[in-house]
């Protein structure tokens, strides 16, 4: 396996990027969304470094993972939990009993989801910074 540790956070970087643009423009599903995949890349980056294939896309199960080799706290656990709750919800009508995700999501909720996005982040480049 290719070791590309440094692709897979710059693209969590780009799509923490991408969804306070989204909270900016009243975006707030995708704005959700990017904040989920943020956190997932961001950790699928640091099982790069360690040469470890990580599979899925629940960032709790992720860290989860992660927490058999690097101390995860349980806040961030708590974060990732929610942020799993953006993965599907937030792209598909069906997913809702009415109305479309665009109509669902709350600029408080992409806020605090844009948080703990930023959180798993910061753990994620740490934990890479000393590798």
């Amino acid at each position: 396996m290719v070791e590309r540790s440094r692709d897979w956070m710059d693209q969590a970087e780009g799509d923490l990027e991408h969804a306070k643009s989204d909270l900016k423009l009243g975006f707030y599903d995708w704005a959700c969304f990017s904040s989920q995949q943020s956190a997932e890349k961001a950790v699928k980056a640091v099982f790069q470094k360690l040469g470890v294939e990580a599979w899925g896309h629940s960032v709790y199960d992720l860290l989860l993972e992660l927490k058999n080799r690097i101390d995860v706290s349980d806040e961030l656990l708590e974060c990732s939990l929610e942020l799993d709750k953006a993965y599907i919800p937030t792209r598909y009508p069906n997913a809702h009993p009415s109305s479309s995700p665009r109509r669902r999501y709350t600029k408080k909720e992409a806020e605090r989801l844009i948080e703990y996005a930023e959180k798993i982040f910061v753990f994620c480049k740490n934990i890479l910074s000393k590798t």
